[in-house]
C-alpha cells in the first residue's frame, strides 16, 4: 500500500503522550494480535525507550496495513477515552492533517476515515494489504436470462444496456463507501468494510432493484426488461488483488449460493445471519426467513415488481 503520508507525526505524538505500555494496549485494539515486545524479540516488561517503541509500533502499523486504523483508535482515546480514562495526545491535530492530506477525509459519525472519492477510488479503500481479513459485507449481483438477452439482441444495444447497468451498480455501492471487486458482464460483486457497512450493502441492492425497475419502464433500449438476482451476506475476507484469492472465501461461495439458489429475477436475498444483526423496521420489507433448497441455510427476500417480458 502507498501510505502516501509522513508517520512521523505519529511517532511524535506517541512518544510525548502515552508509555509504552500504552502505545503497546492501543496498538492491541487496532491488531489484537500485535505487541511490540515480540516486535523486538523481547519478553514483556523488558525496558524499551519511548521514541523507540513508537517507532517500532508505527512501522508495524504501516507494514501490517493498519495505520489509519491505528489513528482512529487514538483519535477515539483521545476524544472519547478508554477504560474510563481520557487521554491528551498532543500532536494528534499534525497527525490528522497529514491523513487528511494524503487523500482521505474523516467522518465524525463513524469516527473512521474515508478515500476521498473525489480524488481516488481504490479497490483496497487506500487501507488494504494482501492478505489484510476485515469483517465486510459483499453484494452479489447476476442478470437472469443474460443469454437469452444477447441473443435476441444487437450487439450496440446490448453494450448501451450494460452499460447503463455498470453506471447504476456502480453509483449505488460507491456511493456507500463499497466496491466492485469483479464485473464479468453479467454479473458484479460488490464489497462494503466501512461505516454501517452492512446496511450499507442492503441499501445499495435495493437502490439497484428500484433504479432498473424505472429504467426498464423508461430508457430499457431492449426488447425485453433486465432482470436482476442479487445476494447480500457479511462475515470475514481476505483483500486480494487475484479475483482467484479471494473468490475462494467462504463469505464469498456463501453469497454466490444465496444468488443462485435462492434469489429469483427482481429480488434480492439476504443470508439471515445479516438479517438477525438488523432492525426489525428494515426487515419488515423482506419474506420471512425460508431455507436454500439443499441446504440448512436460512435467508429472505424482497422483491420488486416489474413487468412482465
Amino acid at each position: 500500500m502507498n501510505v502516501g503520508f509522513s508517520t512521523r507525526f505519529c511517532r511524535k505524538c506517541l512518544a510525548l503522550s502515552l508509555s509504552v505500555e500504552t502505545m503497546n494496549r492501543f496498538a492491541k485494539l487496532t491488531d489484537p494480535s500485535y505487541d511490540v515486545y515480540k516486535s523486538y524479540g523481547f519478553s514483556k516488561g523488558h525496558p524499551i525507550g519511548l521514541h523507540e517503541a513508537a517507532d517500532r509500533i508505527v512501522g508495524d502499523m504501516v507494514q501490517r496495513g493498519y495505520y489509519i486504523d491505528f489513528v482512529e483508535t487514538l483519535i477515539k482515546a483521545d476524544s472519547q477515552g478508554y477504560m474510563g480514562r481520557k487521554y491528551a495526545l498532543r500532536g494528534l491535530d499534525d497527525v490528522i492533517g497529514d491523513v487528511l492530506q494524503a487523500g482521505y477525509s474523516y467522518d465524525n459519525a463513524t469516527g473512521q476515515f474515508f478515500e476521498d472519492q473525489e480524488k481516488q477510488i481504490t479497490k483496497n479503500w487506500g487501507r488494504l494489504l494482501e492478505g489484510d481479513e476485515r469483517q465486510m459485507a459483499v453484494l452479489r449481483l447476476d442478470v437472469a436470462g443474460n443469454t437469452a438477452l444477447v441473443k435476441n439482441n444487437s450487439r450496440p444495444l446490448i453494450d448501451k444496456a450494460y452499460g447503463d447497468l455498470r453506471e447504476v451498480v456502480n453509483g449505488a455501492v460507491v456511493s456507500r463507501f463499497g466496491r466492485l471487486w469483479t464485473w464479468e458482464g453479467d454479473g458484479a460483486l460488490g464489497v462494503f468494510m466501512l461505516g454501517d457497512y452492512s446496511r450499507y450493502a442492503i441499501f445499495a441492492a435495493m437502490e439497484i432493484l428500484n433504479e432498473m425497475f424505472v429504467y426498464n419502464k423508461a430508457d430499457n433500449p431492449l426488447n425485453s426488461p433486465i432482470k436482476l438476482r442479487i445476494a447480500v451476506h457479511s462475515g470475514g475476507l481476505a483483500y486480494s488483488e487475484s479475483a482467484t484469492q479471494f473468490l475462494k472465501a467462504d463469505t464469498i461461495r456463501t453469497v454466490i449460493n444465496l444468488e443462485s439458489k435462492a434469489a429469483v429475477p427482481n429480488s434480492m436475498v439476504l443470508s439471515e445471519s445479516l438479517a438477525m444483526s438488523q432492525d426489525q423496521s428494515l426487515l419488515n420489507i423482506f419474506s420471512d426467513p425460508k431455507i436454500v433448497p439443499n441446504s440448512t441455510d436460512k435467508y429472505r427476500i424482497y422483491q420488486v415488481n416489474m413487468e412482465r417480458s
